[in-house]
């Protein structure tokens, strides 16, 4: 996999997990402490997250930050 293809599949993966808890980009940002343009950057496979940014984005979600990189490799 190359790092865009690792960026969307993760960007999918958070946006997904954000309308399952149905958290508007706003209220994820507020949650977060980051900005909704940032959230939706991540979203769209535009910003390479770091790991500290990862568990945030986890605790917010109130998840393991392991369920962020349990990818369905049907999805490619």
């Amino acid at each position: 996999m190359n790092q865009q293809t690792i960026l969307q599949i993760f960007g999918d993966k958070i946006k997904n997990e954000r309308i399952k808890r149905n958290l508007s980009q706003e209220k994820f940002a507020e949650l977060t402490g980051f900005h909704r343009t940032y959230i939706g950057m991540v979203e769209r496979a535009e910003r390479n997250i770091t790991l500290s940014n990862i568990e945030k984005f986890a605790n917010a979600l109130d998840i393991d930050l392991k369920t962020l990189f349990t990818f369905d490799e049907t999805k490619k």
